[in-house]
C-alpha cells in the first residue's frame, strides 16, 4: 500500500532551479532514511542526496553545494532543491524511503516512479 510520488520535474535552462518533492503515503509506521537517486542514459543509477531521520545529510560530490535535501516528517515528504543546474544534471530522478509499515516488521525500501529533469538551453 505504500506509495512514493515525485513531483516538480520538468525542463529548465542551465543555471536555473527546480524543487523536487516526494510524498510517501499509505501504511507507514516510521521512516528512516529518505534519498534521491538519478539515472541518466548510459549511466548507473547514483545516489544524489540522502537524509536520515535526525536530519543528517549526505551529497554526491557532483551536486554538493548546489543541491539541498530536506524532509518534513509530518508530511512524510522529502524535497530536493536544485540550484545552478547543469546540463549534466539531466536524468530521471527517483526518490526512495527506507521505512517500516508496522513497528514489528523489518525496514524495507520503497521507490517512486521517477520524474524527468531536463536541463537544456
Amino acid at each position: 500500500q505504500v506509495q512514493l510520488v515525485e513531483s516538480g520535474g520538468g525542463l529548465v535552462q542551465p543555471g536555473g532551479s527546480l524543487r523536487l518533492s516526494c510524498a510517501a503515503s499509505g501504511n507507514i509506521f516510521s521512516i528512516n532514511d529518505m534519498n534521491w537517486y538519478r539515472q541518466a542514459p548510459g549511466k548507473q543509477r547514483e545516489l544524489v542526496a540522502g537524509i536520515n531521520s535526525g536530519g543528517g545529510t549526505t551529497y554526491a560530490d557532483s551536486v554538493n553545494g548546489r543541491f539541498t535535501i530536506s524532509r518534513d516528517n509530518v508530511k512524510n515528504t522529502v524535497y530536493l532543491q536544485m540550484d545552478s543546474l547543469k546540463v549534466e544534471d539531466t536524468a530521471v530522478y527517483y526518490c526512495n524511503a527506507d521505512l517500516r509499515t508496522t513497528h514489528w516488521r523489518s525496514i524495507m525500501r520503497y521507490w517512486g516512479q521517477g520524474t524527468q529533469v531536463t536541463v537544456s538551453s
